[in-house]
């Protein structure tokens, strides 16, 4: 059973049917590029540094221009498999003045219409998009005037974000009427990984006790300073307080890739790991003290291939050493497909060396 849903909105617009039907949204054939965007690229604005804390007031002023309100067209299906209009909402948080907007890939996911309604009140139909379905990252752009609110994002890389920091998520929580929806808690913790389908797995989230509702999909995460932190993502369906966003780690890279050529390359060892934390060690029994812990090997990927198995925990990747699952994201993705790779593991107490070969990720 799925524990994990994502946090869009679906809004399904039955025709015919008196009773109202039920539509299904297909996830598992994605219209992955629309075409790609030919604009130069111009960079996420980023801070290197935590700003200065603002009161409630500066926080709300500050980043409600740069939250957007997305709502899909897309044809699902009846309960007698007859096409009907479906409408999703969503959210995206604005990234350059020209009409970049960044959003969860399952927001407009399967869509052939997108509507975006800034906080002034004017719509604008985007006019490509890109998508990368393994980071559940999105991009799309409209045509509006060089006017537009953008949000600056914190470089998460540097390790300034930390447990119990108080964050806000803001988000078109269930199409609410009037605005965004602010919500506030804390960052519960960091490098969380999660399956999301039988073939996509996030790796290094963001944990958050913010209140996240459908409709929070692609909104921000963000710090008391107003940058945002990470890209809000999913809930646990079966739990409370438990909401997951995607870190500024990942956001940046895939946006640029994107936007560049319409796709996210990538190299693939075919693991889902979590960081080796005191809790995770005492369960596991592990002789290392810190690491990514493989909880799961992708049959005949990489991992596999060269005899890593569940329980290994990775230690050093290409020259890289690894502390937790963020630090073997990053090493993974500083490399190509096709680069063999050693990498080191403690299996119970002895410590190994294997050769990976990396692959290009799977369609």
């Amino acid at each position: 059973m799925r524990i994990l849903k994502y946090v869009l909105l679906t809004m399904i617009v039955v025709a015919l049917i008196s009773t109202g039907g039920c539509g299904l949204f297909d996830r598992t054939a994605p219209n992955a590029v629309s075409g790609p965007i030919d604009r130069e690229w111009i960079p996420v604005y980023i801070d290197q540094q935590v700003g200065q804390l603002l009161s409630t007031e500066e926080l709300v002023n500050r980043l409600a221009p740069t939250v957007v309100s997305i709502v899909t067209e897309r044809t699902g299906r009846d309960f007698f498999f007859q096409p009907v209009p479906e409408r999703g909402a969503g959210t995206g948080v604005i990234i350059d003045e020209a009409g970049y907007i960044v959003t969860n890939s399952h927001v407009i996911e399967g869509a052939h219409t997108i509507t975006v309604t800034l906080s002034d009140g004017r719509t604008f139909e985007a006019v490509n998009w890109a998508m990368d379905p393994w980071s559940d990252l999105a991009v799309l752009s409209i045509d509006a005037p060089n006017d537009l609110e953008v949000a600056r994002f914190l470089d998460n890389s540097l390790g300034q974000l930390s447990r119990l920091e108080s964050v806000v998520a803001v988000g078109n929580a269930l199409a609410l009427p009037g605005g965004p929806t602010w919500t506030r808690g804390v960052v519960s913790n960091l490098g969380r990984s999660i399956r999301l389908t039988d073939n996509i797995v996030l790796n290094d989230l963001i944990q958050t006790d913010a209140a996240i509702n459908p409709g929070n999909s692609g909104g921000p995460l963000v710090n008391e300073a107003g940058q945002v932190v990470g890209i809000n993502t999913a809930i646990a369906a079966n739990a409370q307080g438990i909401g997951f966003a995607i870190s500024t780690d990942t956001v940046i890279p895939v946006v640029y890739h994107l936007i560049r050529e319409a796709q996210v390359p990538s190299a693939w060892m075919g693991v889902m790991v979590v960081t080796v934390t005191p809790s995770i060690r005492e369960q596991h029994d592990l002789h290392a003290e810190a690491g990514a812990l493989i909880m799961e090997v992708v049959e005949n990927g990489p991992a596999d291939r060269a005899g890593l198995r569940s329980g290994d925990v990775v230690v050093r990747l290409g020259g890289e050493d690894i502390e937790d699952s963020g630090d073997l994201v990053r090493a993974i993705r500083a490399h190509d497909a096709g680069d063999v790779v050693e990498v080191d593991f403690w299996r119970g107490e002895e410590l190994m060396t294997a050769q990976i070969t990396l692959v290009q990720r799977p369609e």
